[in-house]
């Protein structure tokens, strides 16, 4: 492993209490790894207590860790890159075991998926929120992951390089993954302990705010990378009302001759006409949709695949 290029990414804002011992437990687990902190705005010292760590400390201006995501993936270079929250409640300890198995693969995601060790860690109702929304993402864009928003990943260079990163906020969690299922990319996870945040260290995540935004991501994702079936339902619907109003109208116009309800002849007639032009943009958006996936598969096949280990035996999940 000492040959591969390993950075250890850490997002920050305003963790002076734990950034110290996050850095030196990530220093004790990879030593031969580079460690960047990417400093959002702080203004609790987090910024120096990472430049007395040892971490090669950058800043990014526009608030918000999916363009703090976006500045780390631009600027820095490794073959591996394992992104952890700097809140210490991620066990550095497992990142070697993470590493081993993306060579053994090779993998191009490995998944922490957490498992909390106190009460406190993983509240009720961030438990059923990640499980809702990673199940919404598991039906609609397969079901190869678990954990959505488990904020520990080991990431492959070619993912790095081919992923967009467009997303503003915590829910370039719910991006990164939808890039590894659209690209049909390995992936594998492990288990690993999720602690509680130390006392007087305050969570920068806003349950509702931020599950709604994830929830309107999907929902725009669903839109971006599954056109057709999106608007298909939307013809069926369209078409089905058309039908049930349009029958007796017809219905009775063969009977006697005679249309008795215009307004409802031209409503049935209009939602037909809905059905098809949404059957059509359906067709040209997935067409456009097919072209920007082969894009982003371009843009993952310019890095080269790393080697396996010999002697892999560990099976994706």
């Amino acid at each position: 492993m000492d040959s591969f290029r390993i950075a250890v990414l850490i997002p920050c804002y305003n963790e002076a209490l734990t950034i110290g011992k996050v850095i030196a437990d990530f220093r004790l687990a990879l030593p031969q790894a580079a460690i960047y902190v990417y400093d959002n705005n702080s203004v609790d010292g987090t910024r120096e207590i990472a430049l007395a760590a040892g971490a090669i400390v950058r800043s990014e201006s526009v608030q918000g860790k999916g363009d703090v995501v976006r500045r780390m993936f631009r600027d820095v270079e490794a073959d591996f890159y394992i992104m952890a929250d700097g809140d210490d409640t991620y066990d550095a300890s497992i990142a070697p075991s993470m590493l081993r198995l993306a060579l053994d693969g090779p993998y191009d995601l490995v998944n922490c998926v957490r498992k909390d060790t106190e009460q406190k860690a993983y509240r009720l109702g961030h438990r059923f929120g990640n499980q809702l929304l990673t199940g919404m993402v598991r039906h609609i864009f397969g079901d190869r992951i678990q954990d959505m928003l488990s904020g520990y990943k080991l990431l492959s260079r070619r993912f790095v390089k081919s992923f967009p990163a467009l997303s503003g906020g915590f829910d370039t969690e719910t991006e990164l993954t939808v890039h590894a299922l659209q690209l049909s990319m390995p992936v594998a996870h492990v288990e690993g302990a999720y602690k509680s945040r130390p006392e007087w260290s305050q969570s920068k995540l806003n349950t509702y705010r931020d599950g709604i935004r994830i929830l309107w991501l999907i929902a725009v994702l669903f839109k971006h990378e599954r056109p057709m079936q999106l608007f298909l339902l939307l013809a069926a619907l369209f078409a089905l009302s058309s039908i049930a109003l349009g029958i007796p109208i017809v219905v009775h116009f063969l009977n006697t001759g005679l249309v008795p309800r215009l307004p409802t002849a031209v409503l049935a007639t209009g939602l037909m006409l809905l059905a098809s032009l949404s059957l059509t943009t359906g067709l040209i958006l997935d067409t456009v949709t097919r072209g920007r996936r082969e894009g982003r598969m371009l843009a993952y096949l310019q890095y080269a695949a790393l080697p396996a280990m010999p002697c892999a035996s560990t099976q994706p999940r």
